[in-house]
């Protein structure tokens, strides 16, 4: 449920007030930025890759297969932390995956789904396996088949 104006001002004021109270706590309270958070990952994951590249040459020379797999998966993963980007939360701290629910908002703050809008061609002719049923019979009836 969306905030209404007013409820957003005294929000806002409640913020501004605590901040100015105990800017400490204001800090601590708001989190990391998105970027500090990004850049973070790219500094775990660039260690990461560093220390299994080390583990993986230490394996190859000493001749231990398994340090070699291990510094590898490490690499692997460390690489993989690194460039991906993290995941949204959503305000009941629950992980989002891509951009949310697409369609129209209601009065209620809600979501509700866009219709499909079907082509009048698409209508007419059917479903795509349809059409490539159709394609075939019609290749098969002309000789052009298999």
């Amino acid at each position: 449920m969306p905030l209404s104006e007013h409820e957003q001002r005294v929000l806002e004021q409640m913020e501004h007030a605590m901040e100015a109270e105990d800017p400490k706590f204001a800090t601590a309270m708001r989190g990391r930025t998105p970027k500090a958070r990004q850049r973070r990952r790219i500094m775990l994951g660039s260690i990461g890759v560093v220390i299994g590249l080390v583990l993986v040459v230490l394996g190859v020379a000493q001749g231990v297969v398994a340090l070699a797999v291990a510094g590898f998966v490490l690499m692997l993963g460390a690489g993989g932390l690194a460039l991906t980007p993290p995941r949204r939360q959503s305000a009941k701290g629950v992980a989002v995956k891509g951009n949310g629910p697409i369609g129209a908002v209601g009065a209620d703050g809600l979501t509700k789904p866009r219709r499909a809008k079907a082509s009048k061609k698409a209508a007419k002719s059917g479903t795509f396996m349809q059409r490539l049923e159709q394609r075939w019979d019609h290749r098969k009836d002309q000789g052009q088949g298999w």
